[in-house]
């Protein structure tokens, strides 16, 4: 069965006061998902993306040797964690949906924009190194929050 995502979202949040982006990027992601990473895992950042709702979304990448049991995903903030394989991931890309509402299906979860083309860009650029800019994707008004 296969879920309509549209709440589904990567870790983040609002910087807060005297925080840079990458504070509040590894900040969220220990409040979220339990994760700890510091600055010098910081592999790089994909493209910010300027959300309808008025928001500007800055996608870091991290690296992490964690593994899911390591993960401790906050029941205030998280209702189901869905963690694709670099394949799934890989193939959703592959086949990712460009039609009136931009969407990429997960195993169990059919993922829009923002969210979509965060992961689909990198897809593309971390993992396939094609060039790829996801600014313009459709958000469907459902989305905007």
């Amino acid at each position: 069965m296969r879920r309509h995502a549209s709440q589904m979202a990567l870790p983040g949040g609002r910087v807060h006061d005297g925080e840079t982006v990458a504070d509040c990027a590894m900040r969220e992601l220990h409040e979220e998902i339990g994760l700890e990473v510091s600055a010098a895992d910081e592999l790089g950042r994909l493209d910010d993306f300027d959300t309808r709702s008025g928001f500007t979304i800055t996608p870091i990448v991290f690296w992490s040797d964690a593994r899911e049991a390591d993960l401790r995903p906050s029941a205030a903030e998280v209702a189901v964690m869905f963690l694709p394989t670099t394949a799934e991931l890989l193939e959703a890309a592959s086949v990712a949906g460009r039609g009136a509402a931009f969407s990429m299906v997960l195993p169990g979860v059919e993922v829009f924009a923002p969210t979509a083309a965060m992961l689909y860009q990198f897809a593309e650029v971390a993992l396939s190194g094609r060039e790829v800019r996801v600014a313009d994707f459709y958000q469907p008004p459902w989305t905007h929050r």
